[in-house]
């Protein structure tokens, strides 16, 4: 889930961070697949609100489906309908394989980790990691590329060994 920024000022912020911290994120990535025997591949994902069901995750799916030729009254019913239901937001996951093992790597998720201190998906308020950001208010490049790099080599260490 993306996080809860509960103020102007660190949403300013988190929009600072957010995309040098995914090419820090894909650049370490990359460092660590040419190093290891995984492999990776990148995939768009969905991802549903917990306890979504599969068949409302069926319906939505459906109805956006049916957006796509419906006429503009069609549209409008299928959009009132929509704002009852779950909806899923776009994710962005790296698909590891080595041999017959397999493990995924949440993109969005880990960038979180770079941007925010501790982030936890299940906490109410995220807290943006002011140490990233220089006294100009500009990216520091050498603290967030170094952040990442770890979090990166952190989550290629936890893989299953062979």
């Amino acid at each position: 889930m993306p996080p809860k920024i509960t103020n102007s000022v660190a949403w300013q912020q988190a929009e600072i961070l957010m995309q040098p911290a995914f090419i820090r994120v894909i650049d370490n990535i990359r460092k660590q697949l040419d190093e290891s025997s995984w492999t990776g591949t990148y995939h768009d994902v969905l991802i549903w609100p917990p306890n979504t069901t599969d068949e409302i995750k069926a319906l939505v799916t459906q109805l956006l489906q049916a957006m796509e030729t419906a006429t503009p009254e069609e549209a409008d019913e299928i959009r009132q309908t929509l704002t009852r239901l779950p909806m899923p937001h776009p994710g962005y996951h790296l698909l590891l394989q080595r041999q017959q093992q397999q493990a995924s790597i949440d993109l969005w998720e880990l960038c979180y980790q770079v941007c925010f201190i501790e982030y936890n998906p299940q906490e109410e308020a995220a807290n943006i990691d002011t140490s990233l950001i220089d006294e100009l208010g500009e990216v520091d490049w050498l603290r967030l590329d170094a952040k990442a790099k770890e979090l990166v080599e952190q989550r290629f260490a936890s893989l299953p060994e062979s």
